[in-house]
């Protein structure tokens, strides 16, 4: 599903990243841990395509899709296909209510809107949000607004979900009912998940838990 090699980023005169490699199968979900400042973001964007490594024999495969390759707006065009994103500030539009959140996505990929709410409408459900769909995210709680972020991030049933620090800014128990979603999505759409997070009890549900150090992939946990 993803295969990323000699990974190398700068910022400045700052090695962020140093020829990182990483193999993640079709399904498996992955947590990336490590202190602050180890690179763990950066990876993140530049596996979901956000930012591009130096060029320097880097490589990333996606879905069987060479996307170093991609020129800006076919890169556009696969991420919004392909690749979902859940952040750790749910990132929703305040004038848009929690539908039309979620219709964004496809909308952007030129999905019919009767199509596009009729999806948008059954991930609420499945979300437990039904009740909410018409809602502002000011109207929503914390763990309503991620679920509403989840479900924008699985509209386009993209092949892989990236999430950077998804739960950090919950209360416990819905950081808990976020994280057994993430494996109950897994199970029922096979979505793979790349997950970067402090969170350790979610780190540890994950079916690899790698840890990330002064911008590379150590052996020991």
């Amino acid at each position: 599903m993803v295969k990323a090699q000699n990974i190398t980023k700068f910022y400045g005169e700052l090695e962020v990243l140093k020829s990182v490699s990483l193999e993640v199968a079709k399904g498996e979900v992955v947590s990336i841990v490590g202190p602050s400042g180890a690179g763990k973001t950066t990876l993140l964007q530049i596996l979901g395509t956000l930012d591009r490594p130096e060029q320097r024999e880097a490589s990333l495969q996606i879905n069987g899709t060479e996307v170093s390759h991609l020129k800006q707006k076919a890169l556009s065009k696969f991420r919004n296909k392909h690749i979902g994103f859940i952040f750790q500030f749910h990132q929703l539009l305040p004038e848009f209510t929690a539908l039309e959140n979620v219709c964004i996505p496809a909308f952007i990929a030129k999905t019919p809107k009767a199509e596009a709410e009729k999806r948008a409408l059954e991930l609420l459900h499945f979300l437990g949000l039904e009740n909410r769909s018409h809602h502002k995210p000011n109207e929503l709680s914390g763990g309503e607004q991620q679920r509403v972020a989840v479900a924008r991030a699985l509209i386009n049933n993209p092949a892989l979900i990236l999430a950077d620090e998804p739960s950090g800014n919950l209360d416990t128990e819905s950081a808990e009912h976020l994280h057994k979603l993430f494996f109950q999505l897994r199970d029922q759409f096979g979505q793979t998940f790349i997950i970067v997070t402090h969170n350790e009890e979610l780190a540890d549900m994950a079916d690899r838990k790698l840890l990330m150090k002064d911008g590379a992939f150590v052996d020991h946990l």
